[in-house]
């Protein structure tokens, strides 16, 4: 019996059914053969030596084709190679899981002396004999007793938990690599020797088997693989820059905020930090208030009751503090809390709260579109383990709007929310803006029709902009396709941070309706926008963008009056006056200290410019410009210097409405 095969330029071929991908392959051109490492069939990401056994279109993978599906390879056999070195390094240590990463992969381990970095030297010699060995992946499929059986006898406890929780409905795939075996969903490569050798461990850390506290603790060796080496000393080269420009350590040296056990995840935000927040709030507060936004304030703690009609509470609530309606108790030893009282939560989100005022008053398709902004502070209960400096955090302050409006307004508030979105980016200096439509998953609320009118709406929009945009495909959110804004920063890192989401569900589970031109009840489109994301992260991205060297408008000290003898102390103490009076952030050093010591000091605070003075400036009426990062110094009039700031230091939308 035969199948027809279907190959991406749209040819056809027969083929008796159970041929392999590697005869198809082999058949079309040698060449070819020795590149492919895998193929897709109908769309599904696959072992070459699989079967084919029915009708389908087939891709082929080759190494060297950049996509991200060899790459997602090059490191899934990357994993099971490190894993394999390690139990040859030293037997007796238990493998748990290794899977791909965002920017690698990792593996767990069970042993009783956890791994350090002073292990990767030998570690990666291994790995580097293993794949030189070149053993092919071969799968196998067993029994769920047979695979229980064979870890039970290798003291494979952790592996015998795993097989126990797969769904008996699936198959137990068994991938082999010359002797050394492991339970895997696959897809695999060929053989071992297509990792190549840009590959790199990088880190170790501890963490819960399953994440979860009450289980032992495993080590976890991170690591990384690329498809040639160039790839890999570029990526390296980013870590190393990335690492220099932690806003964790930045924000230590500037003095900017600090993190504690007692409040996990919430930040400490010092003077000069909240300088930093407070501009960036008052910069996208005067664009919503230029774009037509009106501005609420809504509750933090609201009943789970509420959250229960939003649909949160089945399908949220585990990332919820929920928080008992009920007075403690205050006996000694009686219970701190009855069991009893209503259940309430601090809010994760604004937008069913939005709602309940959208839901004040009858609306009338008049008032459409209603375009309703929170810097909202909102909770979120992230796992301890993911919490990350400002870019994970537990509390955090949204420049969250809703757009309510008609079903026609979508492209043109689309449109709207896009140019806005732009010119925010370029302000904050970031030209390279990647746009992504996601569209329509597997599992998705509304009807089919709905849904394709809401991806076309949005993507007319979009080609309305002019701007280009990518299509992820099956990535929208359940409710409604939804539009994701990538920044890339100053080395070539990408952040999702801006998105717009088209959403027709909340508003009929909440009911909010208008009064449509024919008189009928219809029920608003809502658009969830934001642009920065939160306050937090986005200020943590800004850090690292600019390694601390923010523009003059959001450094926290603009300029520092420094003093060389203490002659001119008067004299720059008026100096700094007049600086705060024309609204400049400016602090005096008349510290006995020399002044390579105060331009030292103030260069790892990031204070972009310093005013010194001495005898000769006092009694001249000048300053020597010294601007973080560069060399030497300029000496000019005090006024001059004065208006010269003063112009820099102006946030970039007033800039504009000046020049304008």
């Amino acid at each position: 019996m035969t199948i027809k095969v279907t190959f991406p330029d749209g040819a056809a071929r027969d083929y008796a059914r159970g041929t392999t991908g590697t005869t198809v392959v082999e058949g079309i051109s040698k060449s070819l053969a020795k590149k492919t490492v895998a193929m897709r069939w109908n769309g599904v990401l696959s072992d070459l030596s699989d079967p084919l056994e029915e009708d389908g279109k087939i891709e082929f993978v080759t190494r060297d084709s950049g996509s991200k599906d060899v790459l997602e390879l090059i490191r899934h056999d990357a994993a099971h190679v490190l894993a394999e070195a390690v139990q040859e390094l030293w037997p007796g240590t238990q493998v748990t899981i290794g899977p791909v990463i965002e920017n690698g992969f990792y593996y767990d381990f069970k042993r009783d002396e956890p791994f350090s970095e002073e292990d990767f030297p030998a570690i990666e010699k291994k790995m580097a004999e293993i794949i030189d060995r070149g053993a092919a992946f071969t799968k196998e499929i067993w029994t769920r007793d047979q695979a229980k059986d064979f870890f039970r006898a290798k003291g494979e406890t952790f592996k015998v938990e795993l097989v126990d929780a797969i769904p008996a409905d699936q198959s137990l795939k068994m991938y082999k690599q010359g002797q050394w075996i492991d339970l895997c969903r696959g897809p695999h490569m060929r053989t071992v020797k297509d990792v190549g050798t840009a590959f790199k461990l990088t880190k170790v850390a501890g963490a819960y088997w399953r994440g979860d506290s009450n289980n032992p603790v495993l080590s976890r060796i991170y690591g990384t693989a690329f498809a040639t080496k160039d790839e890999l000393d570029a990526y390296l080269h980013m870590m190393e820059e990335a690492e220099k420009r932690d806003h964790r350590k930045i924000g230590q040296e500037m003095d900017l905020y600090h993190f504690q056990p007692e409040a996990q995840g919430s930040v400490f935000w010092h003077p000069r930090g909240y300088v930093i927040y407070n501009q960036m709030e008052a910069y996208i507060r005067r664009r919503l208030n230029s774009s037509g936004y009106v501005e609420v304030k809504t509750p933090q703690l609201m009943n789970s009751k509420f959250w229960e009609m939003s649909g949160h509470w089945g399908k949220y609530r585990e990332n919820m503090f929920v928080v008992p309606d009920e007075v403690p108790g205050t006996e000694d030893d009686g219970p701190v809390l009855s069991g009893k009282g209503e259940l309430m939560a601090l809010k994760p989100m604004n937008c069913p709260a939005h709602i309940q005022i959208f839901n004040q008053g009858i609306k009338s398709y008049r008032d459409l579109p209603l375009r309703m902004a929170e810097f909202g502070c909102c909770h979120r209960n992230e796992a301890h383990g993911a919490l990350h400096g400002l870019m994970r955090v537990r509390q955090m302050t949204q420049d969250d709007a809703h757009i309510f409006c008609r079903e026609d307004q979508i492209q043109s508030e689309t449109e709207h929310f896009v140019h806005l979105l732009y010119s925010v980016y370029e302000h904050m200096g970031f030209e390279n803006v990647v746009i992504k439509l996601a569209t329509r998953p597997e599992k998705f609320g509304g009807t089919i029709e709905r849904w394709d009118a809401a991806e076309k709406a949005l993507g007319d929009a979009l080609r309305a902009t002019g701007y280009d945009f990518e299509i992820a495909e099956g990535e929208g959110a359940f409710y409604a396709p939804k539009l994701e804004f990538h920044l890339k920063d100053a080395i070539g890192r990408s952040w999702q941070v801006g998105t717009l989401q088209l959403d027709y569900v909340l508003p009929e589970r909440l009911d909010a309706t208008y009064v449509a031109e024919d008189g009928s009840r219809k029920y608003a489109v809502m658009l969830h926008r934001a642009i920065l994301g939160s306050l937090e992260r986005f200020i943590g991205m800004m850090i690292e963008n600019y390694a601390g060297k923010m523009p003059m408008w959001l450094a926290p000290t603009q300029v520092v009056v420094a003093t060389i003898v203490s002659e001119a102390d008067e004299y720059a103490e008026k100096l700094v006056s007049q600086l705060k009076a024309a609204g400049i952030r400016a602090e005096l050093d008349a510290r006995n200290e020399k002044i390579n010591y105060k331009v030292r000091e103030h260069s790892v605070g990031k204070v972009p410019l310093m005013f010194v003075v001495g005898k000769r400036e006092a009694e001249e009426g000048t300053v020597s410009v010294r601007r973080l990062g560069t060399e030497g110094q300029k000496v000019e009039p005090f006024m001059d210097a004065l208006v010269a700031l003063m112009a820099e230091a102006t946030a970039p939308d007033l800039k504009a409405a000046k020049a304008a």
